[in-house]
């Protein structure tokens, strides 16, 4: 009797042990969007978001989701949580699922998660610039590509609310595939930043390598009102003083002369024109010589130049003048009254503050407000967890099914239209690493140009090589213009489009309006291009 006690007893522990377990696993919020949002979510009543949301399947699929339903439209609509969420306490897993089911050329795809209202918004009037904790998730346009993680944290000194980017932040995905996004904060100031459950990022909250402007203020600054003395001299060299032009120097020696020692090749057709009138043209029967004036018949390369050496008037041909030596300027030498480059003085920082752990602000609603030229976006079970397990879990429960079933049908469908399985991991692997190369500094002015052609060769594995060596063209052009001086080169890329690169409104993080650069042809160019003889 006794042991059948102790045994009901370990068992009714076990199950309470095991509830609480599921318990504490439990997410914080999750929005599947099985049912429909009407209700639950409030939809932005501001003039500006006339984009309608919808609820829909995902494409191939019973699962529903909440759908961009309209191109070139904003878009807004909040849910409000039922308790605020601390960000202070323990790991938080912020996660959800997008699909660009028609790809994404130019829009956002990510999420707001909205500070409590008493920092000034309604819900029936979210946009722009209701405020926010954390923004994170997809977006595109221009020379913009990247999966945003943004943190609006508040400076204790000057009370002054700051936008801190996540430096060097993914890319996104360029298929019509669904991704999952998830963002780990832990206790200990990591973040780290996955897409389908990948790693793709890991940062510190604390470190100005990772985030810009750094949450840490610098400890000093400039001194506004410190300025440059009138008799400080920043050259380093000067034109020699004492230098005097030798008397042989003639600046007035032209750079090029004739040469003197051509001789006009033999052959060469002096009485004939290298442009002749086209003998089988014909005034048109409609041609008015008083309105359209006399008419004269279109222009041919002569035939009997194309045999010939050259045709017309022979001119000797231009050498380089050795005696040319240009206009004369005293030669540089150190410069004895230089101080160097002026700088102003440091002095403290008055906004400078130490900081142990970020001072996130509780999260009381979710938000999307994004701007979109295209349809076909699909947000899905959007999850608040402080478990990495749980966001793992539904990954594994949710999305990966869902992709699985989209892989297999993208390898049919280029299959059946002759492509090849695929990029294979190895040019993945590469294409990663263009990527991280397109993003660097010294190619911003080239990146929407380099992104494309990496798009094309991640779309057109046939063309892949093809399109590597462009890139790598591209590249080294440019390095090695910033390496030896000269001009920018021009970037030669066909197929491409000019696109406005993505802004942000108030620096909350909406992509701009893509514009398309207009193409103003010249007249001139247009007509046919004389032929030139180069002359020997």
């Amino acid at each position: 009797m006794e042991g059948r006690q102790i045994r009901a007893v370990l068992v009714l522990v076990v199950i309470s042990c095991v509830g609480f377990q599921i318990r504490a696993s439990d997410p914080i919020f999750i929005e599947s969007f099985d049912e429909s949002f009407d209700g639950r979510w409030i939809v932005s009543e501001k003039d500006d978001y006339k984009g309608i949301w919808k609820h829909s399947k995902s494409e191939g699929h019973d699962d529903y989701g909440l759908l961009v339903s309209e191109q070139a439209k904003k878009y807004a609509i909040v849910k409000e949580l039922d308790e605020a969420v601390s960000l202070k306490d323990g790991t938080i897993v912020l996660q959800f699922e997008v699909r660009l089911q028609k790809g994404l050329e130019c829009g956002g795809a990510y999420l707001k998660y909205l500070r409590p209202q008493e920092a000034g918004w309604k819900p029936a009037e979210f946009d722009n610039d209701s405020p926010y904790s954390i923004m994170f998730g997809p977006d595109k346009c221009g020379s913009t590509n990247k999966v945003h993680f943004i943190l609006k944290h508040k400076n204790p000194k000057s009370g002054k609310y700051v936008e801190h980017h996540l430096k060097y932040p993914p890319s996104v995905p360029s298929d019509k595939l669904s991704h999952v996004y998830t963002a780990i904060l832990k206790p200990d100031n990591e973040l780290r930043i996955l897409i389908d459950g990948e790693e793709k990022k890991k940062a510190n909250f604390l470190s100005a390598e990772d985030f810009e402007p750094a949450l840490i203020p610098a400890e000093t600054i400039p001194d506004p009102n410190d300025k440059k003395p009138e008799d400080w001299d920043e050259r380093a060299k000067i034109p020699d003083p004492d230098a005097v032009k030798p008397d042989d120097w003639d600046e007035d020696a032209p750079m090029e002369i004739e040469d003197e020692e051509a001789v006009k090749p033999e052959g060469w057709l002096d009485d004939e024109p290298e442009e002749i009138d086209d003998p089988d043209a014909s005034k048109p029967e409609d041609w008015d010589d008083e309105e359209d004036g006399e008419w004269e018949a279109p222009k041919i390369d002569n035939p009997k130049c194309e045999i010939a050496p050259g045709c017309g008037e022979w001119k000797r041909p231009m050498k380089r003048n050795p005696a040319y030596k240009g206009k004369w300027h005293a030669p540089l030498i150190d410069n004895p009254d230089y101080k160097g480059i002026w700088k102003p003085q440091q002095i403290p920082n008055p906004d400078y503050f130490e900081l142990d752990r970020p001072d996130f602000e509780p999260i009381t609603a979710i938000g999307i407000e994004i701007w979109t030229m295209q349809d076909g976006v699909l947000f899905d079970n959007i999850l608040i967890a402080n478990d990495e397990k749980v966001a793992e879990a539904y990954r594994d429960t949710t999305w990966k099914l869902k992709f699985e079933v989209e892989k297999e049908k993208q390898k049919a469908e280029e299959a059946a239209s002759g492509l090849s399985d695929g990029l294979s991991g190895l040019q993945k692997a590469v294409f990663d690493i263009l990527y991280k190369i397109g993003g660097l500094p010294f190619l911003s002015a080239y990146k929407v140009q380099i992104f494309d052609l990496i798009e094309k060769g991640e779309k057109q594995p046939n063309l892949t090589i093809g399109i590597l060596v462009s890139i790598v063209v591209v590249i080294l052009s440019v390095f090695f213009k910033i390496l030896f001086g000269g001009k920018k080169p021009a970037v030669n890329v066909t197929e491409t489009k000019n696109e406005v690169p993505a802004e942000t409104s108030d620096n909350q993080g909406s992509s701009a309006e893509k514009e398309d650069e207009n193409e103003n042809e010249d007249a001139a160019a247009a007509a046919p291009r004389r032929r030139t003889r180069r002359d020997t």
